[in-house]
């Protein structure tokens, strides 16, 4: 008589939240980009004579690429402090009863 077992493998719970955190990354990147595009083209787009300046650089620019590195970098200290979690690269063995 054979006995049935489970054996399902196991999956390392440091997968979900590594796919977790890559989904965070993701999310940034598409933000930074539209972000980045909405200032520069929508701003940008208008005839030169109509720019306005901010510290000598067009308002597009300032927006899209000065702001949007801060506001970006803030936001990446911010996640990486309060968001993402700190794991172990080692293989823990499994503890046999």
């Amino acid at each position: 008589m054979a006995i049935k077992t489970n054996t399902q493998p196991t999956i390392d719970p440091r997968f979900k939240i590594a796919h977790r955190e890559a989904w965070i990354g993701v999310a940034l990147a598409i933000f930074n980009f539209v972000w980045w595009f909405g200032f520069a083209y929508g701003l940008g787009s208008r005839p030169v004579e109509e720019y306005t300046y901010i510290l000598g650089l067009p308002d597009w620019f300032f927006y899209s690429c000065v702001v949007g590195f801060v506001l970006i970098s803030a936001l990446v200290i911010v996640i990486a402090k309060f968001i993402l979690k700190e794991v172990s690269f080692e293989e823990e063995e499994e503890q046999a009863p």
